[in-house]
């Protein structure tokens, strides 16, 4: 008597189940990670019709030319590095680090400076920090 011989499957595993499982781990992590925070500067940016306001605090104004050359309360600096504007805003702050700081740069300022003027204060502990701006021209 011949028995029919019963034919061995090959034994398979799908792995696209597994990869999708794996991708959607992947996009739920990505979603719900939380980022740290590398600077704690505060950036105030009064708004452009806004009301003007006067305080009578000390308040420090970094004015940063076309050139991007810097002056700490109408003093001119000697150069534009980013160690002598640290040294002047020490110097002019008194380690008073609660007074508002200002900057105020002009509109074909460099980028770069306006971004170390903020890099600085940062570094140095001010959270107070305002840009200024000007109105609108009425047509």
């Amino acid at each position: 008597m011949k028995f029919p011989r019963q034919r061995q499957e090959e034994v398979n595993v799908n792995l696209t189940p597994l990869i999708d499982v794996v991708f959607l781990l992947l996009i739920f992590f990505m979603v719900s990670t939380t980022f740290t925070k590398e600077t704690h500067l505060e950036v105030d940016l009064p708004e452009a019709n806004g009301d003007k306001t006067v305080s009578e605090q000390q308040i420090l104004e970094i004015v940063i030319t076309d050139e991007g050359h810097y002056s700490v309360n109408g003093k001119p600096l000697v150069n534009t590095q980013a160690e002598t504007l640290r040294r002047a805003l020490k110097e002019l702050s008194k380690g008073d680090l609660e007074q508002p700081l200002i900057i105020t740069a002009d509109a074909r300022t460099p980028h770069q400076a306006v971004i170390t003027a903020m890099d600085v204060s940062g570094q140095l502990g001010f959270d107070k920090l305002s840009i200024t701006t000007r109105e609108p021209e009425q047509e």
